[in-house]
């Protein structure tokens, strides 16, 4: 008789897993999109070095805005260094960008001046320091501008490339090999020969679910209920992949081929098969020469649903990176109750009114875990605990947000 565990025993035993150490690689700064950093990128100087004008104007002594003409004495354009420097009764008409020249403290708008021959009349006064940016504004020798296990962006190429760094290590992310197995599935494309026989969506949805997070994906196919053939795609994928993760054949039945592959023709080390969960009591999680195997239930809702659970987690794992399941508070619309005592994953459609997630399941049906259509619009997963009661309209409730794993 199989022991069944807990949903909350199952995480804690996933995320012991000890990984194997993640390989880095360095790359070019706009291939490193979506990548995470490696080690902690550091200033090696000021950013501004110098103090610098922020705006079009003209470089003056605070000390002159209450004289009633100043003489304009050079021009420093950006890119330049002007030679003159500024006294009392002196400016310099600088430009966005250049550094202040000599002398100066302030920066007076050209908008905020009067021309008169080659004086300025002040018309609108400012602050002291007004639109000069001093020296390390943007950031300091030293400081830590990008951390370690940051996912990199357009603001983190942006930085990169203002402290000429061309190329940035990062981690590599994982590969998972992915396969569906069944001799009734058939995969695109094949021609339908008797009534018993479903297409499969499981290995493409779950790559297409793996790839949006940051994974690369080993597509194994669809592979038959025969012993052997799953023990060589095992093989195969475990000698390329850093997860093996299969649909099917985890259950009672005489034909669930998959988990008798594994504990047996494998030998591997079986971390727990069956959680108390719905959708996907059958769940195995084993490990074999340190490559982790995830195998999920074959009903398309049940899989997906496992995978976002699970193998999702791992991914951010071996990437290092501070990435989590979106999970967050929302309120619900109308009664639902505690169905069984079990965690349950139930699809529900989100939206956000008047600053806060709410909940209802409209148009969402109810039958088996083979339902991916719930998964469609809008979606989230309600997430009710082992213990927990009837749920009340107005209740706020935990839910995982689906569209932002897409």
């Amino acid at each position: 008789m199989r022991n069944f565990i807990s949903y909350k025993k199952s995480i804690e035993i996933l995320n012991n897993i000890e990984l194997n150490k993640r390989a880095t690689q360095k790359v070019f700064i706009t291939n490193a999109i979506s990548k995470v950093v490696a080690k902690d990128i550091v200033a090696l100087e000021n950013s501004p070095s110098f103090p610098t004008s922020a705006m079009d104007g003209y470089a003056i002594k605070y000390e002159d805005l209450e004289k009633n003409l100043i003489e304009i004495i050079d021009k420093n354009p950006a890119g330049y260094v002007v030679e003159s420097q500024v006294s009392i009764g002196k400016c310099i008409k600088t430009f966005t960008g250049s550094l202040m020249p000599k002398g100066s403290d302030t920066l007076i708008p050209i908008e905020n001046v009067e021309v008169i021959d080659n004086k300025i009349k002040i018309i609108k006064k400012v602050p002291f320091g007004f639109a000069v940016r001093q020296i390390g504004e943007n950031y300091k020798e030293n400081e830590v501008l990008i951390k370690k296990g940051t996912v990199i962006g357009f603001a983190e190429v942006g930085v990169l490339a203002s402290l000429n760094i061309s190329q940035v290590e990062v981690i590599v992310n994982p590969t998972i090999a992915v396969a569906s197995t069944g001799s009734e599935v058939l995969d695109l494309g094949e021609t339908q020969t008797n009534d018993s026989q479903i297409r499969s969506s499981n290995h493409l949805t779950l790559e297409a679910l793996f790839k949006s997070n940051k994974a690369d994906v080993l597509q194994m196919g669809i592979v038959k209920d025969d012993i052997d053939s799953i023990t060589n795609m095992f093989e195969i994928a475990l000698s390329k992949a850093d997860i093996v993760v299969t649909t099917g054949g985890v259950s009672v039945g005489d034909y669930d081929f998959v988990q008798d592959v594994i504990k047996d023709r494998l030998k591997a080390d079986v971390l727990f098969h069956g959680v108390t969960i719905k959708p996907g009591m059958h769940i195995l999680v084993a490990i074999k020469d340190k490559k982790i195997i995830v195998a999920l239930p074959g009903f398309a809702y049940s899989s997906t649903v496992c995978a976002i659970l699970y193998v999702l987690p791992l991914i951010f794992r071996f990437r290092d990176s501070n990435e989590k399941l979106p999970i967050v508070k929302a309120k619900i619309t109308q009664n639902y109750p505690m169905k069984m005592k079990k965690t349950i994953f139930t699809a529900c459609n989100v939206h956000y009114v008047n600053g806060q997630y709410e909940i209802d399941f409209e148009g969402k049906k109810e039958g088996t875990s083979a339902i991916l259509t719930n998964m469609l619009e809008n979606p989230a997963l309600l997430i009710q605990d082992e213990g927990s009661q009837d749920l009340k309209i107005g209740d706020l409730v935990d839910i995982l947000l689906l569209d932002q794993l897409k």
